[in-house]
């Protein structure tokens, strides 16, 4: 049998074993009525007693349900589950923490060491049990801290949680509210075989949501989870003295947010190992650290863990993955890995403060890397809004877990360390402002490929894709937002992908003619620039190796502080091509491109720049060469087969001579003819604008076939601003539709026009 059939029939077995102690059937279930046994519910009486007797009752018989009627029952002392109990809470039923209160002292712990103080402790909270068999908390009722417990380090006599549970076997929590828990709404540890549907937990006043610690067989389904620091964690630690197991984990339908932290994490406290964890169809809608975070700070093993349908907003960083080295616990770790993470159909939008980049850091040597990562369809908008910086490796706190422990990355969209084997296939990479730092910089590693991947282009960033002392990387069948190839700077390391890579030539490396490499004005590529002498015939020759020989654009990088042109003789080969002018620009800080179209040979190619007056040349950066395909093509919505819409022209920025404004129905449709050369895939742009606060996604359908559902057109800020979306999609020879269709009954956004190529 394969590790994965059996995993999978582990976990299948484990599952039924959970269902089949999650509660008696209602039939053999006896209830005991807390009123019975004296709880008045009236939300001034300190109902402790009376709930703690009717438990005691039904552990005492067997087992059975302690019933809450509706009323608010205050609890000023410790409530003590026992085996085979379950609360269940009625509609209109509160549990109420209480001030003044007299909670059960925490518990001494040889251990305190190694975790906070909110993590060894158990039995300073409301409800808490130890070495406990099928229990749950079901209904619909509320158990309310009431503002009571401390989010710190409490006093004596003081909670810090809701529920704290330990070692116990078989617990189901559904359909009850958790609020205002203090340090945790639920703690548990080394708790197996849980069952969780439709649970609401809101602790955005307080702290941590779910702590779920040292679980192995886990399925929470229909979550609502909001906390202020992290919503719902997954954590293994050393409070009790020991690791445990942790994996067979389903996570599923659910919402998350953070307030100041992370809402989807792993760790910090990482000392036991986690496999086969499935998360899908999570919504997050705040999370001022990670999105969906995963650390191994303690020398935990994180592999087999698969994020599928996951929309994000307001995210800081979107997704980050990092390997520490604080090995807080008693066992002596070493350093940990995280290896065979995936991550399908994952959106991130609508963060407008500063961001953390998406980040997978791993430590040094091959053993401790981040491996065998990969995103399909994975789509991030970052607030950009970055100034050019170099690109060397930032600074890192390797005993420090949180986004900020690493140092401003000089790359907006990812920056990937220490890794291999990372792939990326139909994704992109986008900002609300532009950003002068490139898209992506890979940093130490091996193996990391980039297919069908979109990355939009700041105005001054001097390249798209920065690979550095990595060992078989790949871009292909890339683009910009505007359909653009990327631009790929590769310093030490080595191409493992076919085709006809661009060829980007730091100026500094080439042949240099009466002038000098320098570095003293900001924005520049690689480690410098070069400054011509102020005299005719300065320049450089670049000698640009292609596989094959054809027609390539080449992008001179230049600045020029002056006021005046500052012409060069363009040669390739020998052959006089013409002048270039390049222009003034701001001033030396500012860059910008000077661009031509060549034929190259293949193998190697002279590229030469020789300054034409006195003056000499411009600061020169780079040159970059691409192959040179086909003139993008625009498609003006107003053009096009329009159904349920009109065309309008009352916003400002559009082009051609309006826009289509969709009618609010689903439904609606615009539908472009365009016309291939010939048979294979395309970017396409979309042009639109959205003055709402929701997203107005649509299908796009190619020859009638959709090729996205539901993608996503998120709010611009204003109808007056523009934004674009896009994505590859397979043409035909000839004539091809493309179709463009609201799916909600807001309509879809307005249509400015679509570009292929």
């Amino acid at each position: 049998m394969s590790a994965l059939r059996k995993a999978a029939t582990c976990f299948a077995a484990a599952t039924l074993v959970a269902l089949s102690m999650a509660a008696p059937p209602a039939s053999a279930a006896a209830t005991f009525n807390v009123k019975d046994y004296g709880a008045t519910g009236n939300g001034s009486s300190n109902d402790t007693a009376a709930i703690n007797s009717a438990i005691t009752a039904a552990n005492n018989a067997g087992g059975g349900i302690v019933e809450f009627p509706a009323g608010t029952y205050k609890s000023a002392n410790s409530i003590h589950m026992k085996s085979n109990v379950t609360l269940q809470l009625d509609a209109g039923s509160t549990i109420m923490g209480a001030s003044n209160n007299t909670y059960d002292a925490p518990e001494s712990n040889p251990n305190d060491n190694y975790q906070d103080y909110g993590h060894s402790h158990f039995h300073n909270a409301m409800i808490w049990g130890d070495r406990l068999t099928n229990i749950g908390f079901v209904g619909s009722g509320t158990i309310d801290g009431g503002g009571h417990l401390i989010t710190g380090n409490p006093n004596s006599g003081q909670a810090d949680k809701i529920i704290s549970l330990t070692r116990c076997d078989g617990l189901t929590l559904s359909g009850i509210t958790l609020r205002r828990g203090g340090h945790f709404a639920a703690l548990t540890n080394a708790c197996n075989n849980i069952t969780s549907d439709h649970l609401r937990i809101d602790t955005a006043s307080d702290r941590d949501g779910w702590n779920v610690i040292s679980a192995q067989n886990v399925t929470v389904t229909n979550a609502d989870i909001a906390g202020n620091d992290d919503a719902l964690v997954f954590k293994s630690d050393w409070a009790l003295g020991q690791t445990y197991g942790n994996g067979h984990v389903r996570v599923s339908d659910s919402h998350l947010s953070a307030g100041c932290c992370n809402a989807l994490m792993f760790g910090s406290e990482t000392c036991g190992n986690f496999t086969d964890y499935q998360f899908d169809r999570i919504t997050i809608t705040g999370a001022n650290k990670s999105g969906l975070g995963m650390v191994s700070m303690d020398g935990s093993v994180i592999t087999d863990i698969h994020y599928r349908d996951i929309t994000m907003s307001n995210v800081r960083s979107a997704i980050m993955e990092k390997i520490g080295t604080r090995r807080r616990c008693g066992n002596s770790p070493g350093i940990g890995r995280i290896e065979n993470i995936t991550y399908d159909n994952v959106t991130s939008t609508g963060q407008s403060s500063s961001n953390f980049t998406a980040t997978l850091w791993g430590e040094s040597g091959t053993t401790n890397r981040i491996r065998n990562v990969t995103f399909n369809n994975v789509d991030l908008t970052v607030p950009g809004g970055g100034a050019c910086m170099g690109t060397g490796v930032p600074s890192n706190n390797s005993t420090d877990y949180n986004p900020n422990s690493i140092g401003t990355r000089p790359s907006y969209g990812w920056y990937i360390h220490n890794a291999h084997d990372v792939k990326f296939t139909d994704s992109s990479v986008q900002f609300n402002s532009n950003d002068c730092r490139p898209a992506v910089i890979a940093n130490t590693g091996s193996n990391v490929a980039f297919d069908h991947f979109t990355a939009e282009r700041g105005s001054n960033s001097p390249s798209d894709m920065v690979f550095q002392t990595i060992t078989g990387y790949c871009v292909a069948n890339s683009q910009n937002t505007t359909g653009g190839a990327l631009r790929v700077s590769a310093t030490g390391s080595t191409q493992s992908c076919g085709g006809t890579p661009s060829t980007f030539l730091e100026a500094e490396d080439a042949t240099i003619t009466q002038g000098v490499v320098e570095s003293n004005h900001a924005g520049f590529s690689g480690t410098g620039f070069v400054n011509g002498d102020n005299v005719v015939g300065s320049g450089v020759e670049w000698n640009a190796n292609q596989t094959t020989a054809g027609s390539y654009k080449l992008t001179i990088r230049y600045s020029n502080g002056t006021t005046a042109n500052r012409p060069m003789a363009l040669t390739v080969n020998g052959t006089a091509v013409g002048e270039l002018p390049f222009a003034p620009t701001a001033n030396w800080d500012t860059w910008a491109n000077a661009e031509v179209t060549v034929p190259l040979n293949a193998g190697a190619n002279s590229v030469k720049l020789v300054s034409t007056t006195a003056n000499g040349g411009p600061n020169l950066d780079y040159l970059d060469a691409q192959p040179a395909g086909p003139a993008p093509v625009d498609y003006q919505a107003e053009n096009a087969t329009i159904s349920q819409g009109v065309v309008e022209s009352n916003h400002l920025g559009f082009t051609g001579t309006g826009f289509v404004n969709y009618d609010n129905v689903t439904g609606g449709y615009v539908e472009f003819s365009v016309t291939a050369a010939q048979a294979g895939n395309a970017a396409l742009t979309l042009r639109y604008a959205n003055g709402t606060t929701a997203d107005r996604p649509m299908d796009i359908a190619v020859n009638g076939t959709v090729v996205s559902a539901a993608r996503s057109f998120p709010p611009t800020a204003n109808w007056d601003t523009w934004a674009t979306s896009t994505l590859t999609v397979p043409l035909n020879a000839g004539t091809n539709t493309i179709r463009a269709t609201a799916t909600t009954a807001n309509g879809g956004p307005n249509l400015d026009r679509i570009t292929i190529g």
